[in-house]
């Protein structure tokens, strides 16, 4: 678990099968030591756990993640420069009882990632 740690979550709003949240990285994490020493960037297993912490919180339930179907990051984060995340997010339930998501991850007008996944309720 990230949060509360790697990030805390300053905002969190659930309507309907949306979620929006606004996500505060915390730039002296020992992980950016390491990724990358003098130039930090966030993992992009970071963002995929993030989102999947983000949307847990809203459904109140645990899951799993089980497929991503398309995942594109498209600027690097650094937690010195951008500290501040905004995560949109969509939803649905299929068939099967899995939860499909879709949505991004921003740092103010720049969108970082971009997400379609899948998870499974535990």
């Amino acid at each position: 678990m990230l949060k509360g740690n790697f990030y805390n979550l300053n905002n969190l709003k659930a309507e309907g099968n949306s979620v929006t949240a606004t996500l505060e990285l915390n730039p002296a994490h020992e992980i950016f030591k390491g990724h990358f020493p003098g130039q930090p960037v966030v993992p992009g297993v970071c963002l995929m756990q993030m989102v999947k912490e983000v949307l847990q919180e809203a459904l109140k339930t645990e899951i799993r993640f089980k497929k991503a179907t398309n995942l594109k990051f498209i600027n690097p984060v650094d937690p010195n420069q951008s500290p501040i995340l905004g995560l949109t997010l969509n939803y649905k339930q299929t068939e099967e009882g899995q939860i499909s998501i879709n949505g991004n991850m921003q740092a103010g007008d720049i969108i970082c990632f971009k997400f379609q996944e899948l998870f499974e309720l535990v």
